[in-house]
């Protein structure tokens, strides 16, 4: 998501039930043994699991959970053979959606996320159908209560390799190539600056912003999305009001 929505699906998450966070931590998991199966288990030279592992601790993954999942990605154990996939769509009001895929049937998932599309206002697309409008990003979140020195926070971001830092509310959201990511990570951190969010994500080119029935269709098609346990991530460029 984009702008508000984006956070505040962040905060929402943070304030999950049990059953949401046990979905979270189901997903992170596999995210990790994937990573450590494609790039090994050293974070320093696997960005991806440097990145899961990020996920992992700041939704407060147990570390029991993060080490089988790591020994499962060395094979220490076993488990499922997971594909990763990417499918594209368009949600209502003719916004665009990505979604990340890892699973083990991939007919049993392209049936099922077929079938939320239909069900909630939209369609699933081709391949390239709306990847176009979207570029890969670093996001960095900083909440206003851990630093509130916006003038201090952009140059030292900057300096780092940071494209672009906007303030939206009661956060800033640093944006990068995916290149800057560590050198970003790395200062923020000599800087004491704690990051709410710290993520490579997918951000659109252009927002569509929507109201009334197609903003409640949407919320509703991108809650089940993310409540499939194949879905990893979702992506969109809608915008609502809160």
């Amino acid at each position: 998501m984009s702008g508000h929505s984006k956070w505040a699906n962040i905060k929402r998450k943070k304030g999950a039930n049990d059953a949401i966070r046990g979905k979270i931590t189901t997903k992170i998991g596999r995210e990790i043994t994937i990573a450590v199966r494609m790039g090994g288990a050293d974070p320093t030279g696997n960005m991806r699991l440097k990145l899961a592992l990020s996920k992992a601790k700041a939704n407060n993954i147990p570390k029991d959970n993060i080490n089988r999942a790591i020994q499962k990605g060395l094979g220490a154990t076993e488990g499922s053979n997971y594909e990763e996939l990417f499918y594209e769509g368009y949600g209502p009001g003719g916004t665009a959606v990505m979604l990340d895929i890892l699973t083990d049937n991939r007919n049993r998932t392209a049936a099922d996320v077929r079938h939320l599309f239909s069900k909630y206002g939209g369609n699933l697309g081709q391949d390239g159908c709306v990847a176009w409008m979207f570029k890969k990003k670093a996001v960095f979140i900083v909440e206003r209560e851990a630093f509130d020195d916006e003038d201090a926070l952009l140059e030292i971001v900057l300096e780092a390799g940071a494209e672009d830092m906007r303030s939206e509310d009661d956060v800033f959201e640093i944006v990068a190539e995916p290149e800057a990511f560590e050198a970003i990570e790395a200062v923020l951190g000599e800087k004491g600056i704690e990051t709410a969010s710290a993520e490579v994500t997918m951000v659109p080119d252009t927002t569509v912003h929507l109201v009334d029935k197609d903003a409640e269709k949407m919320q509703t098609l991108i809650d089940a999305l993310e409540d499939n346990d194949d879905v990893q991530n979702v992506y969109s460029n809608y915008e609502m009001d809160e």
